[in-house]
Protein backbone atom coordinates (compact mmCIF):
# COMPACT_ATOMS: atom_id res chain seq x y z
CA UNK A 1 0.00 0.00 0.00
CA UNK A 2 1.54 3.14 -1.25
CA UNK A 3 0.36 4.93 1.97
CA UNK A 4 1.99 3.12 4.59
CA UNK A 5 5.24 3.32 2.27
CA UNK A 6 5.01 6.84 2.22
CA UNK A 7 3.87 7.94 5.70
CA UNK A 8 6.47 5.61 7.01
CA UNK A 9 9.49 7.73 4.77
CA UNK A 10 8.11 10.78 5.19
CA UNK A 11 7.82 10.73 9.35
CA UNK A 12 11.44 9.78 9.23
CA UNK A 13 11.99 12.73 6.97
CA UNK A 14 10.06 14.95 9.42
CA UNK A 15 11.66 13.32 12.76
CA UNK A 16 15.08 14.71 11.57
CA UNK A 17 13.49 18.02 11.73
CA UNK A 18 11.33 18.16 14.16
CA UNK A 19 13.27 16.46 16.94
CA UNK A 20 15.07 19.75 17.58
CA UNK A 21 14.06 21.71 20.81
CA UNK A 22 12.32 24.39 20.20
CA UNK A 23 13.42 28.35 21.17
CA UNK A 24 11.55 28.14 24.93
CA UNK A 25 13.49 24.54 25.37
CA UNK A 26 10.24 22.15 24.45
CA UNK A 27 9.83 20.09 22.08
CA UNK A 28 7.94 20.58 19.13
CA UNK A 29 4.30 19.12 19.11
CA UNK A 30 3.94 18.09 15.46
CA UNK A 31 6.52 15.20 16.19
CA UNK A 32 3.89 13.34 17.02
CA UNK A 33 1.83 13.81 14.35
CA UNK A 34 4.61 12.12 12.62
CA UNK A 35 4.19 8.79 14.06
CA UNK A 36 0.57 8.99 13.93
CA UNK A 37 0.56 9.21 10.17
CA UNK A 38 2.07 6.25 10.59
CA UNK A 39 -0.02 4.44 13.04
CA UNK A 40 -3.08 4.98 10.97
CA UNK A 41 -1.71 4.00 8.16
CA UNK A 42 -0.73 0.58 9.45
CA UNK A 43 -4.29 0.22 11.13
CA UNK A 44 -6.32 0.57 7.54
CA UNK A 45 -5.30 -2.47 6.24
CA UNK A 46 -6.26 -4.89 8.93
CA UNK A 47 -9.88 -2.88 9.14
CA UNK A 48 -10.24 -3.51 5.55
CA UNK A 49 -9.75 -6.94 5.87
CA UNK A 50 -11.74 -7.20 9.30
CA UNK A 51 -14.80 -5.40 7.41
CA UNK A 52 -14.64 -8.16 4.55
CA UNK A 53 -14.15 -11.32 6.73
CA UNK A 54 -17.63 -10.01 8.50
CA UNK A 55 -20.53 -11.92 7.27
CA UNK A 56 -23.50 -9.14 8.39
CA UNK A 57 -23.74 -6.39 6.99
CA UNK A 58 -24.07 -4.64 10.65
CA UNK A 59 -20.51 -5.54 11.45
CA UNK A 60 -19.63 -4.51 7.78
CA UNK A 61 -20.17 -1.29 8.08
CA UNK A 62 -18.57 -0.93 11.45
CA UNK A 63 -14.83 -1.84 10.52
CA UNK A 64 -15.61 0.57 7.37
CA UNK A 65 -16.93 3.68 9.51
CA UNK A 66 -13.51 2.79 11.62
CA UNK A 67 -11.54 2.67 7.88
CA UNK A 68 -13.13 6.13 7.34
CA UNK A 69 -12.27 7.81 10.65
CA UNK A 70 -8.62 6.53 10.31
CA UNK A 71 -8.82 7.66 6.31
CA UNK A 72 -9.83 11.12 7.90
CA UNK A 73 -7.64 11.35 10.56
CA UNK A 74 -4.90 10.56 8.70
CA UNK A 75 -6.04 13.55 6.11
CA UNK A 76 -6.07 15.85 9.17
CA UNK A 77 -2.96 14.95 10.40
CA UNK A 78 -1.15 15.63 6.92
CA UNK A 79 -2.81 19.21 7.22
CA UNK A 80 -1.33 19.97 10.39
CA UNK A 81 1.98 18.46 9.32
CA UNK A 82 2.23 20.81 6.25
CA UNK A 83 2.35 23.40 8.83
CA UNK A 84 5.17 22.62 10.61
CA UNK A 85 8.72 23.78 10.41
CA UNK A 86 10.23 21.27 8.00
CA UNK A 87 11.42 20.94 4.53
CA UNK A 88 9.42 18.03 3.83
CA UNK A 89 6.24 19.81 3.27
CA UNK A 90 6.33 18.62 -0.36
CA UNK A 91 6.45 15.15 0.79
CA UNK A 92 3.23 15.61 2.70
CA UNK A 93 1.35 16.35 -0.71
CA UNK A 94 2.40 13.45 -2.02
CA UNK A 95 0.81 11.95 0.60
CA UNK A 96 -2.12 13.51 0.80
CA UNK A 97 -2.65 12.89 -2.94
CA UNK A 98 -2.45 9.23 -2.40
CA UNK A 99 -5.49 9.40 0.69
CA UNK A 100 -7.53 11.16 -2.20
CA UNK A 101 -6.78 8.51 -4.53
CA UNK A 102 -7.66 5.85 -1.64
CA UNK A 103 -10.78 7.66 -0.48
CA UNK A 104 -12.27 7.51 -4.05
CA UNK A 105 -11.55 3.60 -4.17
CA UNK A 106 -12.48 3.55 -0.15
CA UNK A 107 -15.97 5.35 -1.42
CA UNK A 108 -16.95 2.10 -4.14
CA UNK A 109 -15.44 -0.09 -1.74
CA UNK A 110 -18.19 0.68 0.97
CA UNK A 111 -20.70 0.55 -1.98
CA UNK A 112 -20.42 -3.32 -2.09
CA UNK A 113 -20.23 -4.08 1.45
Amino acid sequence: MEIFALSRNISNYLVEDLNKLQENGSEDPNIYFSGDIVQQSVSLAPEILKAEQQTFSEEKYKYAASVSRLTNSLYKNCERLEHANSNGKEFIQLLRNEIKKFRKLQRHWMLTL
